[in-house]
């Protein structure tokens, strides 16, 4: 017995590029708004290019043919799109995005800026494609392919070429592009709810759907669009500079937020909640985000997102304050604790989905006042931490050392000046970090990058004076100022620095091993102080069982 065929049912077709073309244009198929950018190279523009000239398959293109009104992008590779009769059913395109987005590109592109993406020739000579940087005229044997879309200009460029091969190349080229057929399925008009698990197993064009992507489809609704939600929360951080976070840390808060916890699982359960719900959620979670940054900028002394050691700190941040927007004093010095402690033990580095679902019961049991504490399972480095992780700027350790200098508002110990360390937390480039012992310095006796280059030899100064000190030995230019300000100046500049003065007396001899294990056991007394380390009575373990990576797990 034959299956009844239902308006669900797959239609297969194949259609010219030409024409698919044409219709995105005048408005037939639309690119729904929970698409993604277009995020091609300029390679492979220029590879599917080449493969449509030489007639090799590009793969298919997926319509969902529907009369449900759906938020939609009005351009397509900046060209805009006209609008469609509402007595019409819409051709949403699910999957093809990046190649219709490549032909329309190529073909329509109307001369503005030299270096856009779409400014491709075709040299008759080589056969071959490339981007130019102009719009001057064109020796006649390269074509360019905003030509093809308009026959009678296409065919009077190349009646001036005598060359009958070339002649050939050139009504090839034609003859692609005007013949060439795309497969194309289209799905009968369903509900999004249908649709969106389609959406998400798509991956044809080898450009993986992120779990952001996956979700802005399965919620999509005319009543709420995740993308615009999470722009929203970010746009109401950027005065603040805590809006560059990624957007699946928002995610996670989402999931936390509806009433379970931080896991893939949660952000997945959110397909099945009112647009209503996550609405309110999100309103929520734009509150709480705001408070977050307060604290995190008053109580922990970070001036922006790129200063956290963890993304994930942000997403449990969050989540208190959506429970607690008013914690009192002691709750406030118990969270600073715990934001210490997961930074010291490298807790989110390996933060599973058991340990999204028990820190969120901690953090809203803590919230509630149904605990005194937010418990962690986690244990500590040793003090030879700071001598031997590398100095990075994806290392919560590293991070660690930069904020503990928050607390001391650090000095430039040649000048004496104020460090702008907004400047330096920003991570954008670490040139405002430094070597005490200079890396060249300590080379030329034979110490490897792998001991110079630690958290414990690391202090702030301006790029003028490192370039004063160069690869001098810190007894040079240590006595220098020494001799210019005094000791005591410093000695007070130093302790800015989290330099104690043993450390400087070590230093004065050269002897990196003494100032560095000096420095090394100062910084981790001030680092364990702050985690409350000692009246917990957490375990310690070397280094290097310390992950301090600040990696999303893949659960």
């Amino acid at each position: 017995m034959s299956k009844k065929i239902t308006a669900k049912d797959p239609k297969p077709t194949a259609e010219r590029i030409e024409q698919l073309a044409n219709r995105v244009l005048v408005g037939d198929i639309i690119l729904p708004e929970f698409q993604r950018p277009f995020v091609w190279k300029r390679k492979q523009i220029l590879e599917l290019l080449d493969s449509i000239y030489r007639n090799y398959p590009i793969g298919s293109a997926l319509l969902w043919e529907s009369r449900q009104e759906l938020a939609s992008k009005r351009s397509i590779a900046d060209l805009e799109v006209g609008e469609r009769s509402q007595n019409y059913p819409v051709n949403y395109l699910l999957d093809g995005q990046q190649r219709l987005s490549t032909i329309c590109g190529c073909l329509h592109w109307e001369p503005g800026d030299p270096k856009s993406i779409w400014n491709v020739i075709f040299d008759l000579r080589n056969e071959k494609f490339s981007h130019i940087d102009h719009i001057d005229e064109l020796p006649a044997h390269q074509i360019p392919i905003r030509r093809l879309s308009d026959p009678a200009e296409y065919f009077r460029k190349i009646s001036v070429i005598d060359d009958s091969d070339l002649r050939s190349v050139a009504d090839l080229l034609f003859n692609r592009f005007k013949d060439y057929q795309l497969p194309l399925v289209t799905l009968g008009d369903m509900s999004i709810n249908d649709v969106a698990p389609v959406f998400e197993r798509i991956n044809s064009t080898g450009t993986r759907l992120t779990i952001y992507d996956l979700m802005r489809a399965a919620t999509w609704s005319p009543e709420f669009d995740l993308g615009k939600t999470i722009e929203s929360i970010k746009t109401s951080l950027e005065e603040k500079k805590f809006h560059s976070f990624e957007n699946k840390t928002f995610l996670r808060c989402l999931g936390a937020a509806s009433g379970s916890d931080f896991s893939s699982g949660s952000i997945d359960s959110l397909r099945h909640l009112e647009p209503d719900t996550l609405h309110t959620c999100a309103e929520q979670i734009k509150s709480a985000a705001q408070l977050a940054v307060d604290f995190l900028s008053t109580e922990v002394g970070a001036p922006r997102a790129e200063a956290l050691p963890y993304a994930n700190q942000f997403a449990v941040l969050i989540e208190f304050f959506r429970a607690l927007p008013n914690p009192d004093a002691s709750q406030r010095a118990e969270l600073k604790r715990w934001f210490w402690l997961t930074t010291l033990s490298g807790y989110f580095s390996g933060w599973d989905s058991g340990q999204m679902a028990t820190d969120a019961k901690a953090i809203r049991d803590f919230a509630a006042g149904s605990s005194t504490s937010i418990d962690v399972t986690a244990s500590v480095p040793t003090a030879s931490l700071w001598a031997a992780k590398p100095f990075r700027a994806n290392s919560a350790i590293s991070k660690m050392i930069a904020l503990m200098f928050t607390t001391k508002n650090p000095l430039d110990i040649v000048t004496g000046q104020r460090i702008d360390i907004d400047k330096s937390l920003a991570w954008s480039n670490d040139k405002e970090f430094h070597h005490f012992f200079p890396q060249a310095y300590l080379s030329k006796n034979g110490v490897k990058a792998s001991r110079s280059n630690v958290p414990g030899n690391i202090i702030l100064l301006t790029s003028k004076s490192n370039i004063a000190i160069s690869a001098s030995a810190p007894s040079d230019y240590l006595n220098k100022i020494i001799e210019s300000d005094g000791r005591e100046a410093l000695v007070e500049r130093l302790e800015s620095n989290l330099v104690p003065e043993a450390a400087l007396d070590a230093a004065l001899n050269d002897d990196y091993d003494s100032f560095l294990s000096t420095r090394a056991t100062y910084l981790h007394a001030i680092a364990e102080n702050l985690s409350g380390v000692n009246s917990k009575g957490l375990i310690e373990v070397s280094p290097e069982e310390i992950d301090d990576s600040d990696v999303d797990p893949t659960e």
